[in-house]
């Protein structure tokens, strides 16, 4: 195990046996799936062990059918160890799946564009990466005269890929495309009824700047209040104001339309399978692999919920603002009521990840 975690007990593990660990199984069997198939990874992690490859094959091979809740849970405590980490405190943070109105085309009401990727658009590491470019950087424009730094929100949102074809979809407002561009997807609603699912691309490369640090930092509002629908709201209300403020975000994200996705779960997420409501978790994917089982016990409830959140999550996605080896972000759902639920998600946890047995 890497340095600074210890092993425990399952019978330490505040609220264990509570869990529905058939939920937990059938969210990890969706990475035991992706891992047989070789399914693309958008965002590359931690390479996932032998050991946590072959438990996804034994938990393949059930009948999750006929399973009960116990067999379930025991399941998770004969292949795998419980550790945490410097007896130190998680915290999580919650995502989901915007909803917003779009159209195909530009028109008066909707002149916001997703972009597609462009093809000129380079994922940087160490053989191509040029010295005279930014360490942080992960991606780079090429260009005739070699790579440099791509475009930033605030060169794109003026205009710097215009006319090049790129455009997805429309929205209604910069407003709505930044907080897409946060979630990283979105289910897009057309005015003659139908839909389509928007998923991460690849992105500038620029470093992420969170919008609800700056406006605590300049004393816009204090950090209790600093949840998205008041932060949406603030930015709303001027609009040329907001603009001016997401630009000081200068990564951007770009998106693909995804097809032949099951409407019963979320989207696509970086390790490659659709994500499960209330079961996938967001995490450092340069500290742990994807497939990784996490247990969350939080210090208090989540806003609809009487008793503490406490759930056997699966490491499945990643996020440019979730660093750190106890750092999570839950993907709560699709939705407006997802959304709000999620602004308010800012929660001290206990952050258990359980390692297959042998590492």
């Amino acid at each position: 195990m890497r340095e600074g975690w210890r092993q425990i007990s399952f019978d330490m593990i505040k609220g264990w046996k509570n869990d529905d660990h058939i939920a937990a199984l059938s969210c990890f069997r969706m990475s035991a799936r992706a891992f047989a198939e070789r399914s693309f990874i958008s965002r590359i992690a931690v390479n996932p062990s032998p050991e946590l490859l072959e438990t996804a094959r034994l938990a393949l091979a059930l009948d999750i059918s006929s399973i009960s809740k116990k067999e379930a849970r025991q399941f998770f405590e004969k292949h795998f160890d419980p550790h945490t980490y410097k007896n130190k405190q998680g915290f999580v943070t919650a995502y989901f799946e915007p909803e917003v109105e779009a159209s195909r085309v530009r028109t008066e009401e909707f002149s916001y564009p997703l972009y597609r990727r462009p093809h000129d658009l380079v994922k940087l590491d160490p053989d191509n990466k040029p010295k005279n470019l930014d360490l942080s950087l992960e991606w780079a424009r090429k260009t005739d005269d070699g790579l440099v730094e791509f475009y930033d929100r605030g060169q794109i949102d003026k205009g710097a890929l215009k006319n090049r074809g790129l455009e997805l979809f429309w929205l209604k407002s910069v407003i709505e495309g930044f907080y897409i561009h946060i979630q990283g997807s979105a289910r897009l609603l057309f005015r003659d009824g139908t839909s389509a699912r928007v998923s991460y691309a690849g992105k500038t490369g620029h470093p992420y700047t969170s919008i609800g640090k700056l406006l605590v930092q300049r004393e816009v509002m204090p950090l209790d209040q600093a949840n998205m629908t008041n932060i949406r709201a603030w930015l709303e209300s001027d609009l040329e104001r907001g603009r001016k403020v997401l630009h000081e975000n200068r990564s951007f994200i770009f998106f693909t339309e995804l097809e032949g996705h099951d409407p019963d779960f979320g989207p696509i997420a970086a390790a490659g399978v659709q994500l499960t409501a209330g079961r996938s978790l967001a995490v450092d994917k340069a500290k742990h692999a994807y497939g990784t089982p996490v247990w969350l016990s939080t210090n208090e409830p989540f806003p609809d919920q009487s008793g503490v959140f406490q759930r056997l999550m699966i490491a499945q996605d990643t996020g440019s603002a979730i660093v750190g080896e106890q750092r999570g972000d839950i993907f709560i759902g699709s939705g407006k009521e997802a959304g709000t639920l999620a602004g308010s998600v800012r929660h001290d946890t206990d952050f258990i990840v359980l390692n297959p047995k042998g590492i």
